[in-house]
């Protein structure tokens, strides 16, 4: 069952957002909000302007126009107290290579200020299936192994939104079962709020409370994958993504 809330105040509050990179147009003018406990899943072809949108989310790029809030803040001028509850994963990302797992886990909790770090990376460990390589040495993990210490790295902070860029890409299926089960876990425990990416068009409708869909910087569909299906008249979501990457 999907999770709603009560709450009107939405987590996540993105208003006409645009980013230029001299004469193209990275992101035209988008605007989304997301929910408490809500997962969006945002879908695109490559350079459709998903992960400079993720990127000014996280106050890396500096939006061109229009605004961002989260937890009814302004991004721009309150960056350090949102971004304390704002964690990022992606298959994409590295970690310090010289650290082994647990020092990397161990930076991050102190960075964050996490209370009960040992118990809190024992309890992280062991939800994503780590303790054979807890003490390897970071440059030696397996692709696999490096999605689960990124995913590890946003769930020890306890964030309040997470912003998710192909979470499972590198997962053998087994593992990426169980991931999808964890961050579905930690929404219904904890009212967690996410935004995830992803080129499997299966996972994003089991993932997602609704799903907004970029083209070339735009925002060309959005509602639930049932409603985008039925409103393509196509088939399933792969058939619609593929029809609107066509185009």
């Amino acid at each position: 069952m999907r999770q709603t809330s009560t709450m009107t105040q939405p987590v996540l509050d993105v208003r006409d957002l645009t980013k230029r990179f001299g004469a193209f147009t990275a992101v035209n003018g988008i605007s989304f909000t997301i929910k408490p406990g809500e997962i969006l899943g945002v879908l695109g072809p490559n350079g459709a302007g998903k992960t400079t949108t993720i990127q000014m989310l996280l106050g890396l790029v500096t939006p061109t126009s229009g605004s961002i809030r989260m937890f009814g803040l302004d991004l721009e001028t309150h960056r350090e107290e949102i971004l304390q509850q704002v964690n990022f994963s992606s298959t994409y990302i590295s970690m310090p290579m010289s650290l082994t797992v647990e020092e990397n886990l161990r930076v991050v909790a102190r960075l964050y200020g996490v209370l009960g770090v040992e118990r809190k990376i024992d309890e992280v460990v062991k939800k994503l299936e780590m303790e054979e390589f807890r003490e390897k040495v970071t440059r030696k993990l397996s692709s696999g192994q490096m999605t689960r210490l990124t995913l590890a790295k946003a769930l020890l902070t306890q964030p309040k939104i997470l912003f998710l860029d192909e979470p499972t890409a590198s997962l053998d299926p087994d593992i990426a079962h169980k991931i999808r089960a964890l961050l579905k876990e930690a929404r219904q425990a904890s009212g967690l709020s996410i935004l995830y990416t992803s080129h499997n068009m299966q996972e994003m409708e089991a993932m997602s409370d609704r799903i907004i869909f970029l083209q070339r910087g735009r925002i060309v569909a959005e509602g639930t994958a049932a409603e985008i299906v039925a409103r393509f008249g196509q088939a399933d979501l792969e058939e619609v993504f593929l029809k609107l990457a066509r185009e």
